[in-house]
């Protein structure tokens, strides 16, 4: 593969939110589902995955930023001597050829002179000194995929089935701190290469919901309440993403206070888990005439906009 900086149009000294504002700006216009007639896309698609996985990646791209690996996370020198030698004597990056002062010499041929004839039959090297110096066969490439999750399912972590692109279906353990454009690597489940197959990166996408919204590791929930169970104090049901629990109404409660649910939120990164914030909402019923005749006969003389200066 080319150069994982320049496949996602980024410098190389960029930051990881550089990157990753790159690679979902690519991933959008390239994603199969947008490019259905254009099977360069799809390529290109997955080239811009591998990329992204491997800078955000902070091992492999310190190697690769080193040179001892390529873009497709291969080594580039024989027995793991480093790219950086730099100097007279010092493997060059990329290729099996030594550097001496400026001259360039095949490894073979360099074997060949220190022992003696590296080609001979009959128990002798063969090969350039039994092949060493060979570049490892490079793996076949690997497959990008897009999972669309539920919110609920995002946040209770329930297990995922995917269908891969020979017809088979792996079931996912969704992993904790879960969030939008989280990758999931299955190691051999690419490409078939040479070197073997590559593997298949999977993207998360989670939905969004008709009433939840994400706050962090937390989940925001606005509740409708009664004008009888803000007043008087209720127990009600709540909906929460693993079902739902009951929830103690205070007396007199307003519209906007905000109880707290301990550990319904998202699985954190680590352990633990958010909270879900339930926030209430008295709704008041339509054309209720006992409601306005109530409404006539009862003042309130506080100013509930006194806090504001009006």
């Amino acid at each position: 593969m080319a150069d994982p900086y320049g496949t996602l149009g980024v410098a190389r000294g960029a930051s990881e939110d550089e990157i990753k504002k790159a690679y979902r700006k690519l991933a959008k216009e390239l994603h199969p589902d947008r490019n259905k007639d254009n099977p360069k896309a799809s390529e290109k698609f997955s080239q811009v995955t591998q990329a992204y996985d491997l800078l955000t990646d902070k091992d492999k791209r310190a190697r690769f930023d080193r040179g001892e690996i390529d873009g497709d996370g291969n080594p580039t020198a024989p027995f793991g001597f480093g790219a950086g030698a730099g100097g007279a004597g010092g493997f060059r990056p990329g290729g099996g050829q030594f550097d001496f002062g400026g001259g360039e010499a095949d490894l073979g041929d360099i074997f060949e002179g220190l022992f003696g004839g590296g080609k001979r039959g009959g128990g002798g090297f063969s090969g350039g000194f039994g092949g060493f110096g060979r570049r490892p066969q490079p793996k076949g490439a690997n497959i990008a995929y897009r999972l669309a999750v539920s919110f609920e399912d995002a946040a209770k972590l329930a297990p995922q089935r995917i269908t891969l692109r020979d017809g088979k279906t792996i079931d996912l353990k969704l992993p904790a701190g879960l969030e939008e454009g989280t990758q999931m690597r299955l190691a051999g489940k690419g490409e078939e290469g040479p070197g073997g197959p590559g593997d298949a990166i999977v993207t998360i996408e989670i939905q969004s919901h008709r009433f939840y919204t994400r706050d962090g590791d937390d989940i925001r929930l606005d509740l409708p309440v009664t004008l009888n169970e803000a007043v008087l104090g209720a127990q009600v049901r709540v909906p929460t993403p693993d079902g739902p629990v009951m929830l103690t109404v205070p007396k007199g409660a307003s519209s906007g206070k905000v109880l707290r649910l301990k550990g319904r939120g998202f699985h954190k990164r680590g352990s633990g888990r958010g909270d879900l914030f339930v926030t209430l909402m008295v709704e008041l019923p339509a054309h209720d005439e006992a409601l306005v005749e109530f409404a006539k006969s009862w003042q309130d003389k506080g100013n509930p906009r006194a806090r504001m200066g009006v």
